[in-house]
């Protein structure tokens, strides 16, 4: 049994600055992570494989730099990596990662269960796992907040809904997307590290997937582009009222009815 975990490199911080012209992120001497909620995805496949002994592949799409989340996913327990990288990937949206990645995992071959985290801290469309579902062609389910039962043959899951959970039995091939607490991630060793440096990363770029067609990936593949991207602003106005309660109460009611808060009433 074969289970891949999608992860990604992302900015280990909220503040990150945006170039005035280009309208780009300013990613030089940001410091990165790897994406929380894959961690929970991992994991996940952890405790799978200590029931049915699966081996699991870690894949990214990103620069040389995204290597670091694949040792890092190694050195919690994955037993193989691949970056997918080329600059004909650049400036993909949702739609064409999720294309990209697919065909790294078809490229990968025998995969049982595909396991993203629910979404990622700098998108946050969690959309790119039910996609890379959907271009598979496999079962998926999203929001599963629990792993009730794994064999060989498939599993058995709780999908979180809007006011209600579901439980839901998938066989495999079938694609999920886990919430945040599933299980509780582990930390790499420094040893463990260590030794995941010393490990081959499989590299595939556009020339290796089985589709070749360059107006699939990146730019080109991307129906959706992003016309601005700005620096959130965080401009505070304080007020202090002075007087009594009642003084003070008044006060302020009107003050939210100027700012359109509240409507009527005296």
């Amino acid at each position: 049994m074969r289970i891949v975990v999608c992860v990604k490199q992302v900015p280990d911080t909220q503040k990150v600055q945006v170039d005035p012209v280009t309208g780009v992120l300013i990613r030089n001497g940001i410091e990165t992570k790897m994406n929380p909620y894959d961690l929970y995805a991992l994991e996940t496949a952890l405790r799978i494989k200590e029931k049915t002994g699966a081996e699991i592949d870690v894949i990214t799409m990103g620069p040389d730099a995204a290597k670091a989340v694949l040792y890092e996913a190694m050195a919690l327990g994955a037993d193989d990596a691949w970056l997918m990288s080329d600059r004909r990937f650049a400036g993909a949206d949702v739609l064409a990662t999720s294309f990209t990645l697919a065909q790294g995992i078809k490229t990968i071959g025998d995969v049982d269960l595909i396991l993203c985290g629910k979404q990622t801290t700098d998108g946050d469309t969690a959309q790119v796992g039910p996609a890379i579902g959907e271009v598979l062609k496999i079962p998926h389910v999203s929001w599963v907040r629990k792993l009730m039962d794994a064999d060989e043959k498939g599993l058995t899951v709780q999908q979180e809904m809007m006011d209600s959970v579901a439980d839901v039995r998938l066989n495999y091939p079938c694609l999920l997307t886990v919430e945040k607490g599933i299980f509780e991630p582990g930390l790499p060793s420094y040893l463990k590290m260590k030794e995941a440096k010393k490990k081959d990363i499989h590299l595939l770029n556009m020339d290796k997937c089985e589709c070749r067609d360059a107006k699939r990936y990146g730019l080109s593949g991307s129906p959706t582009q992003v016309e601005k991207i700005f620096e959130p602003t965080y401009d505070l106005e304080s007020v202090r009222l002075e007087g009594s309660t009642e003084e003070n109460a008044a006060a302020l009611f009107v003050k939210l009815q100027e700012m359109k808060v509240i409507e009527g009433g005296k």
